[in-house]
């Protein structure tokens, strides 16, 4: 009887030790597909008042969004763009905020987010080139670009070379991909995988990873940009949006929301700064 539970005992090690060893080997590309393929949520949400479900153009491919005209004059068009693993869904209380503002508004699902197409995310390397293609298509006077996250990271990306843009808001942006990522990825993960997670989501992504940085990005920004970060954010850190804000040339200011987490700093003390800093970009551009 001992031997037997010796033997199931041994043989039980032995194959926990080869799945451990499998699932080692598979980590960097664990990794890459975590990075490229965020999960995909359907958007159950209607459109609001004022909107209209359309097909968006983006860069060789179609996004799905929204459409909103605003029921008084315009003051010109804002854009506004969802975090990771999110949808436009998320987006319908700025969309009515801003439609009562005299925006005409633009919302869409990111490519591999939603209802959009594509399979693979690349955190603003074609995102920023779907959001050129979306405001060269819809886009007039002022535009806006608000953008939480993800969203952020493309809409500063965007701004870097389109001058039509007069404001960024920026809320929770990463700086550059590999260090959010670095800083993202679960403790098994040696920087050698790292490195070989990021070889492979490139070739996969058919993007470089280096070429994602809204700091940089930031060196040629001059739109106004108003960044805003939770103090208390632990999956993107503050330092990230301090990282940007020195890199700016332009109008910028920073808001550090105190107790804030990823996703939690745009309160609504901080909403009425944000109204402010539109109404006072949108009328500097006036007197161009």
């Amino acid at each position: 009887m001992k031997a037997r539970i010796l033997r199931w005992l041994l043989g039980a090690v032995v194959l926990v030790t080869l799945v451990v060893a499998v699932l080692w080997w598979q980590l960097p590309g664990i990794g890459a597909g975590a990075l490229l393929h965020p999960a995909r949520r359907t958007v159950v949400a209607k459109p609001p008042a004022h909107c209209v479900n359309a097909v968006l153009p983006g860069d060789s491919l179609e996004l799905r969004g929204w459409l909103c005209g605003t029921p008084l004059t315009s003051r010109g068009t804002l854009v506004v763009l969802h975090g990771v693993a999110d949808t436009r869904a998320s987006t319908a209380p700025i969309v009515e905020r801003y439609l009562a503002r005299g925006f005409d508004v633009i919302a869409y699902d990111s490519r591999a987010h939603g209802e959009s197409a594509g399979d693979a995310c690349t955190y603003g390397f074609y995102e920023k080139r779907d959001l050129r293609s979306v405001i060269d298509a819809f886009g007039h006077g002022s535009i806006v670009l608000l953008g939480t996250s993800l969203g952020a990271a493309v809409a500063l990306q965007e701004a870097a070379s389109d001058p039509r843009v007069a404001a960024v808001i920026a809320a929770e942006s990463f700086s550059d991909l590999r260090t959010v990522a670095t800083e993202r990825a679960p403790f098994v993960f040696t920087p050698r995988f790292i490195k070989e997670a990021f070889d492979l989501a490139e070739q996969q992504g058919r993007f470089r990873v280096d070429e994602v940085s809204p700091q940089e990005a930031a060196k040629s920004i001059s739109s106004a940009v108003l960044l805003v970060h939770g103090a208390a954010d632990t999956e993107t850190r503050p330092d990230h949006s301090r990282r940007i804000y020195e890199a700016l040339k332009g109008p910028r200011r920073l808001i550090i929301v105190p107790g804030a987490g990823h996703n939690h700093s745009l309160q609504a003390d901080v909403w009425s700064e944000i109204d402010r800093w539109i109404d006072s970009a949108i009328a500097a551009e006036g007197t161009r």
